[in-house]
C-alpha cells in the first residue's frame, strides 16, 4: 500500500472541533446542532428509501474524520464502520466511538471493505477535500461497497449560501477546499449509474421541531447552508 497522501485535515486530529466551532461561531449555534441535523436526516432517508427499520442496517461513514457524526448514530443503527485517509483521525474516531469499526487507508486506494457490504454508505463534507479528478472514483467506490438497493448519500456545503462561504473561509482546514454545488454532486451519482435526488438543509441555526418541519418544506430551495444528494443503488 502506498504512503498516505496528505489531507487537508492532517494535523488537525486534536483541534478539529475547535477549528469548526470557531468558523461557525457567528451563527450562534455549535457544531453539535448541525451534526445532529445531518445524523437525523440520514436515519430518516435510510428508512424512507430502503423501507426497512434503520436500526437494523449496516452503515459506512466515508471520510469519518474524528467520528463526530457517528456519536449521534450510536444505538440507532445496526452496525457502523468508518474509513479515512488520515490515520490520526481514525484513531480519534476509535477513541470516541469504541462500538464502531474504523479503518484507515491510502488516498486513491479502494475503500478497505468488500463489495456489497453496507446498506447505507454516506460521506459528510468530504468531497470538497477530494481533488476534482478523484471524486467520481470515490463515489464509484461508495457504490461498490453498497449492497444492491442500498442508499448512497453525499452531504456537502452549499456554495450558493453566503454564510456557508463565510464559515468555510474562516475554517483553517477548509480555506483551500474547492466547494461543489448540488448539481455537481448529483452528477457524480448519475455518472455512477444512479438516479440522484437532492435536498437543501440547515436553513435555521436553532434547535426547534417547528423549524425542522419548516426546513423540510424548504428542501427544494437552494439557500440552505448545506445539502444532501442521495440515490439508491440498483
Amino acid at each position: 500500500m502506498p504512503e498516505h497522501a496528505r489531507s487537508d485535515l492532517e494535523g488537525y486530529e486534536d483541534t478539529y472541533r475547535e477549528a469548526v466551532e470557531d468558523s461557525i461561531s457567528f451563527s450562534g449555534a455549535g457544531l453539535d446542532l448541525f451534526t445532529q441535523i445531518k445524523a437525523d436526516l440520514l436515519i430518516e432517508l435510510a428508512g424512507e428509501v430502503l423501507q426497512r427499520p434503520p436500526g437494523g442496517l449496516g452503515y459506512l461513514d466515508v471520510g469519518c474524520g474524528p467520528g463526530e457524526t457517528d456519536r449521534f448514530l450510536e444505538r440507532r443503527v445496526g452496525s457502523l464502520a468508518g474509513v479515512d485517509v488520515v490515520p490520526g483521525m481514525v484513531e480519534r474516531a476509535r477513541q470516541r466511538n469504541p462500538w464502531a469499526d474504523y479503518r484507515d487507508y491510502a488516498e486513491g486506494d479502494p475503500i478497505p471493505h468488500d463489495d456489497a457490504s453496507f446498506d447505507v454508505c454516506f460521506a459528510i463534507c468530504v468531497l470538497h477535500h477530494v481533488p476534482r479528478e478523484q471524486r467520481l472514483r470515490l463515489v464509484r467506490e461508495m457504490k461498490r461497497v453498497s449492497r444492491p438497493g442500498g442508499l448512497i448519500a453525499l452531504f456537502e456545503h452549499n456554495p450558493l449560501n453566503p454564510l456557508t462561504r463565510k464559515a468555510v473561509h474562516g475554517c483553517e482546514f477548509d480555506r483551500d477546499a474547492e466547494l461543489l454545488g448540488a448539481r455537481e454532486s448529483a452528477g457524480l451519482l448519475a455518472e455512477s449509474g444512479m438516479a440522484p435526488r437532492r435536498r437543501y438543509i440547515e436553513f435555521f441555526p436553532r434547535d426547534s421541531r417547528l423549524l425542522r418541519r419548516i426546513e423540510f418544506r424548504l428542501g427544494w430551495l437552494p439557500l440552505g447552508a448545506q445539502y444532501v444528494v442521495f440515490a439508491q443503488r440498483a
